[in-house]
């Protein structure tokens, strides 16, 4: 099989037009093997940091929450950025595209700095309100202040990713971000374990090598933007931020960023929850969520090829299609994620085991798993639904969603639950949460008419 077999241009992909189920596939299927990718960031350090030792562990159990949560409050301009650029595409207006696309990598810069400037004075602070331990604190902490000082590439990335999506073009982000993980690979083991010529950094050292990686995807992003590789442009004189468009970013980005806010802390709070236990069921939750993060990945890249094929097609006024977008998304991810946690299910043991040789660790990493596998099916629901109204610009609604599964179901869930019945009953917070956002997910997707969203003919920039 040929590589153009599996993988389409965006001038092969009509998102307008043509069987909905294939573009879907096309346009989702690099965002699945990207987000694979991107999580391979943490997977690698995960498997070199578990040969440092179960403190290293635990240190970056408390430490990928709280890198989430950096750069979740930010991660709405790039869906606003992704957004608005979508609907330009879809209306056909080249220039309003163009226009968006700068202006968000504007925004962006400056707002990633400065969260990147106040991160690296309260990670600490934050890691030591999760109850880690002194030891595990100082690792964690060491490892998410060079983090902090690297979040421009960080967001940077990400925001690349997010413009090229909106365009309809997720080939080119997936196969930078195959090319930053290989080095990335590469380049922990001599980090953390002082290789070569290089000194011994522990995870500080998984920490510099992966901001390192990072930083080179950034620039290489911006340089397919700047001299429209792949066409999507962003011009100087339109990089500096102007109010009204900022007030635009604000309106679809604030509400996607508390979205992904509320999931980042509720997964802080979780750590926070299950941090009162032994350190051995820390880490065996460290590697649990993880492969929970592994297993979302194909929801949540058909959530954003949803969010693309929505935001093209609600600028090209076909409200329609929109709609049936996100049905066909749900079902058929649906069925993917059911087959998916029944591997997860059956194997659980041996899946944890790849990560940690330590029985203790790997029980109550298995039972974990055991317990959320079998709603991986309702996860897709959620995600599709809410991709779609992130793409008509209700991103109000997707954090609605996101906020009411994992802050008022799942966390007073697995509050009570540690108390009564230990890590059982946070586990099962996992299920009931996902099961009930799957419920007020489609409540509101059939609930809303569609219809009534617009484009804002006389304004180039407007959604």
């Amino acid at each position: 099989m040929r590589f153009s077999d599996l993988f389409k241009s965006r001038d092969e992909l009509n998102l307008l037009d043509g069987p909905i189920g294939r573009n879907l596939f096309f346009l989702s299927l690099p965002i699945v093997i990207t987000n694979l990718l991107r999580t391979a960031y943490n997977l690698a350090d995960t498997f070199w940091l578990g040969r440092v030792g179960e403190d290293a562990l635990a240190a970056i159990t408390f430490a990928f929450p709280i890198v989430f949560l950096l750069i979740s409050a930010g991660i709405g301009l790039a869906v606003a950025g992704s957004v608005l650029v979508a609907q330009h595409e879809g209306k056909g207006h080249k220039k309003g595209a163009e226009y968006a696309a700068s202006q968000t990598v504007g925004f962006g810069l400056i707002v990633s700095l400065v969260l990147g400037i106040l991160g690296y004075f309260v990670v600490g602070d934050i890691v030591s309100l999760l109850g880690a331990r002194p030891a595990v604190a100082a690792m964690a902490t060491s490892y998410l202040q060079v983090v902090s000082l690297g979040l421009v590439f960080m967001f940077g990335f990400s925001i690349f990713i997010a413009l090229m999506r909106g365009y309809g073009d997720t080939v080119t982000p997936m196969l930078l971000m195959l090319v930053t993980v290989i080095f990335n690979i590469i380049l922990d083991p001599f980090f953390i374990f002082g290789w070569w010529i290089f000194p011994e950094l522990g995870i500080t050292g998984a920490a510099i090598a992966t901001i390192a990686c990072r930083a080179f995807a950034t620039i290489a992003g911006l340089i397919i933007l700047v001299t429209d590789l792949r066409g999507v442009k962003i011009h100087f004189h339109h990089v500096m931020p102007e109010f009204d468009f900022v007030k635009k970013i604000l309106r679809i980005g604030v509400p996607a960023s508390v979205e992904s806010m509320g999931t980042a802390l509720s997964v802080n709070i979780m750590v926070a929850i299950v941090g009162l236990f032994a350190n051995s069921v820390v880490a065996g939750f460290g590697i649990g969520i993880r492969i929970f993060s592994v297993v979302f990945l194909p929801a949540d890249a058909m959530s954003r090829g949803v969010e693309a094929m929505t935001g093209q097609n609600i600028g090209a006024k076909n409200f329609g299609r929109a709609r049936t977008i996100n049905i066909v998304a749900a079902k058929y991810t649906f069925l993917i994620l059911l087959g998916i946690g029944a591997i997860c299910f059956i194997w659980a043991e041996q899946i944890i085991g790849v990560f940690s040789t330590n029985p203790s660790v790997i029980q109550p990493g298995a039972q974990f798993l055991r317990f959320v596998a079998p709603t991986f099916g309702f996860l897709a629901i959620i995600r599709a639904f809410m991709g779609g109204f992130r793409g008509v610009g209700k991103t109000i609604y997707a954090a609605a969603i996101s906020i009411a599964f994992v802050g008022v179901f799942r966390i007073p869930i697995a509050y009570i639950g540690a108390i009564d019945y230990g890590p059982v009953g946070v586990w099962i917070s996992f299920p009931v949460s996902i099961i009930l956002g799957a419920i007020m997910a489609t409540v509101l997707f059939y609930w809303d008419n569609w219809d009534a969203t617009l484009v804002d003919e006389e304004d180039s920039t407007a959604v």
